[in-house]
């Protein structure tokens, strides 16, 4: 496969599960704004959403206030984000329509439909939670087409091992907004407070009937980080989607042979290893938000070996 080929395929998958982690950031934005934390009232949580998304420095360059509407705008809608719904949406279009013809009709469909259902929406048309929805609803159907029709082939394994890497780094983003939403006030820790906010972080990653399936009704930071880290079930999950994409990667070089550079799969062997070997205690013991940067900067690295070993110089 030509090294565009691969590369367009990969950056759809990325793309994609970027495009369903912006829509989920923003209701996660919308639902926390709601409740009361501070003695004075309520508190807008927009700048730690920024923070935790890395996205502060482009927001401010664009918008003066720090306001729901701002957010839906620079989250949703502004393709001056490289990262915002309609951004990434129309680049996994823009992906998938270079390499339309390794492509099944159904995945192209997907891709199709969704951005033109994106391009007729305007800021204010939907809430946060409908606007989730509809963004989940259209990334799952991509997902689908792509599992239920693509041949299993390296096209395939590119595919998913963006989607596994971008998943990886979206769950440790959203998990890190609870870090920076609590941060000024530590007394909420163990409160009611805080257990609704560790429940809004579940439902926004889809994972609230999950976790009650796995844990019961207790919601506790330690339960939750558990889920959404070393629990293997868990199909967001931190080592979940690092076993994912060291699969596709074995899967690859499988395909290639080992001749050809492989120091994606190595990082990611030795990142899976790690997991294996962690406790939530030793995590918890290291810092929550510590842990969950150096893991964002590990996927990056991770992505930054793909590219230089599949997608440089190979045609």
């Amino acid at each position: 496969m030509l090294s565009r080929t691969a590369s367009n395929l990969f950056w759809l998958g990325r793309h994609m599960e970027r495009a369903e982690t912006a829509s989920r950031l923003f209701e996660v934005g919308a639902r926390i704004t709601l409740l009361p934390n501070t003695a004075e009232g309520y508190q807008n949580e927009w700048q730690s959403l920024l923070r935790a998304s890395a996205a502060s420095d482009l927001y401010h360059r664009s918008y003066d206030e720090l306001s729901e509407e701002n957010m839906e705008r620079f989250m949703i809608f502004d393709r001056n984000n490289p990262s915002s719904v309609a951004s990434c949406m129309y680049n996994a279009r823009e992906s998938g329509r270079i390499v339309r013809t390794a492509l099944t009709s159904r995945v192209w469909d997907a891709l199709n439909v969704a951005w033109q259902e994106m391009r007729g929406m305007d800021p204010g048309q939907e809430d946060a939670a409908d606007l989730a929805d509809m963004v989940a609803r259209h990334a799952s159907t991509v997902h689908g087409a792509i599992d239920g029709t693509q041949l299993r082939n390296d096209g395939f394994h590119f595919m998913k091992l963006g989607y596994a890497l971008e998943r990886a780094d979206s769950t440790a983003r959203v998990l890190d907004v609870k870090y920076f939403v609590l941060l000024p006030r530590v007394e909420f820790v163990g409160s009611g407070l805080d257990n609704y906010q560790w429940q809004v972080i579940l439902r926004a990653l889809s994972a609230h009937r999950s976790f009650h399936w796995a844990y019961g009704d207790d919601v506790s930071a330690s339960r939750v980080a558990h889920f959404l880290i070393l629990n293997g079930e868990a199909p967001r999950s931190l080592i979940t989607s690092v076993n994912e994409a060291l699969w596709h990667l074995d899967c690859l070089l499988r395909r290639y042979g080992e001749e050809v550079p492989h120091s994606a799969r190595d990082r990611a062997q030795a990142l899976a290893d790690r997991f294996a070997a962690l406790d939530i205690d030793e995590i918890f013991d290291e810092g929550l938000h510590e842990f969950l940067t150096d893991f964002i900067i590990e996927i990056g690295r991770i992505a930054t070996c793909v590219q230089n070993d599949f997608f440089h110089g190979r045609g």
